[in-house]
């Protein structure tokens, strides 16, 4: 039988326990990482560029990377912007109006080329029909009523 005492038990506080359910992506200010570089550099000795890593959570590829933005002169790169996925209400009513916009265009553009073949259509009946009572007069023959457009 095992007794364990409470004084012995394992506590988690949280530093070096399991991992979190739900666990989610650190990000860091441009500030903090600037910060973070200036004592990383500052620090000469290993130990104290550890102790300084260890005390922060940080990696060394961390410093890295942040060294490389900071020398490329990324001060805004160095920290994401929070992706906006949410539009303002203008902006959703832009685009609503624009969709509108498309469709109305689109259709103005069928009206346009179906009232087009339509003209098209009349003017070739209209020529036939011409052309079919130039050939009754020519031939002698009388126009009915009905085909007649007097």
């Amino acid at each position: 039988m095992t007794i364990t005492h409470p004084q012995r038990a394992s506590t988690d506080d949280g530093a070096m326990g399991p991992r979190h359910d739900n666990p989610r992506r650190r990000t860091f200010t441009a500030e903090y990482k600037l910060g973070v570089l200036d004592e990383y550099d500052a620090a000469g000795d290993g130990s104290s560029r550890a102790a300084i890593l260890r005390r922060e959570g940080l990696y060394s590829s961390h410093i890295a990377d942040w060294r490389k933005a900071r020398d490329a002169g990324a001060l805004s790169g160095l920290s994401r912007p929070a992706p906006s996925n949410k539009k303002t209400p203008e902006q959703l009513e832009v685009a609503r109006l624009r969709a509108r916009a498309e469709m109305a265009e689109s259709d103005l553009a069928k009206t346009r080329m179906v009232l087009d073949i339509m003209g098209k259509a009349h003017a070739l009946l209209e020529d036939l029909s011409d052309r079919a009572q130039q050939a009754a007069h020519d031939s002698g023959e009388q126009p009915s009523s009905k085909n007649s457009r007097r």
